[in-house]
């Protein structure tokens, strides 16, 4: 493991109609995910704006690439996935720490 270990960014485009929606189920999800090996936490983060291209963003810290790869592997954490409405963009990422202050 290590110690940084790494982040997900995951930016949702998505329809105002969907939010509140979109936000209780991503809390299930949540759910799932925080008694995963290499899980650290999670936050979802709703724009101020209602103007904002990514109107929610979830930030998530995991051991490393490998702990993140199999908790999104689980079964019942992909059947969620999958109820996610069409109308809802996914863009996730993982990043490393490059500075610090």
């Amino acid at each position: 493991m290590d110690e940084k270990g790494i982040t997900l960014i995951n930016a949702f485009e998505i329809p105002a109609d969907e939010i509140d929606a979109f936000v209780e189920q991503w809390r299930e999800r949540a759910k799932l995910m925080r008694d995963a090996p290499g899980f650290r936490d999670t936050r979802l983060h709703r724009a101020k704006l209602a103007d904002a291209r990514f109107q929610l963003v979830n930030v998530a810290h995991w051991d490393s690439v490998e702990a993140w790869q199999a908790a999104t592997e689980n079964p019942a954490f992909r059947a969620s996935v999958g109820t996610v409405p069409r109308a809802v963009e996914a863009n996730p990422a993982l990043y490393d720490i490059v500075a610090e202050y």
